[in-house]
């Protein structure tokens, strides 16, 4: 498995917008800058995000984004389901994929399955706000994502 440039470009945005959770909305130019993303590769991923609860979304000169809920309740899951669709490491244990003729009997499905099951569980136990907080504690609120 390996997590796409929109997955990862996806959470630096959104890890930013957390650790800025008092500057109301904030421009996607700031963002880029901050974490040196091009502007333009942002606003792909945006359609992806604005589809969810996890981003909220203001047009005009005062306008931008902000998360739509506390940086506690999103998850590194939420984000990478969002943006990369599913994160099984073989097909047969995706979220939507057909039961294979073999699964019965097939000697590894066990073991794709638990390491599906360990990733995802990772992953959901990670949320936005451990993220600020750790980045926090190793540089004192002076870095950059």
């Amino acid at each position: 498995m390996k997590i796409s440039t929109k997955g990862r470009y996806a959470l630096h945005m959104l890890i930013d917008l957390a650790e800025h959770p008092n500057n109301g909305y904030i421009s996607l130019n700031e963002i880029a800058k901050r974490q040196g993303i091009s502007k333009k590769y942002l606003e792909q991923i945006i359609p992806i995000l604005n589809r969810s609860d996890i981003l909220r979304t203001e047009r005009g000169a005062q306008g931008g984004y902000m998360l739509a809920r506390d940086p506690s309740k999103i998850t590194v899951l939420d984000i990478l389901l969002l943006t990369e669709g599913s994160l099984a490491p073989v097909d047969c244990v995706g979220q939507n994929s057909a039961a294979c003729e073999r699964s019965s009997e097939c000697a590894t499905l066990p073991i794709w399955k638990g390491l599906a099951d360990v990733i995802n569980g990772y992953l959901a136990g990670i949320s936005l706000q451990d993220i600020v907080d750790r980045q926090r504690a190793l540089y004192g609120g002076d870095y950059v994502i």
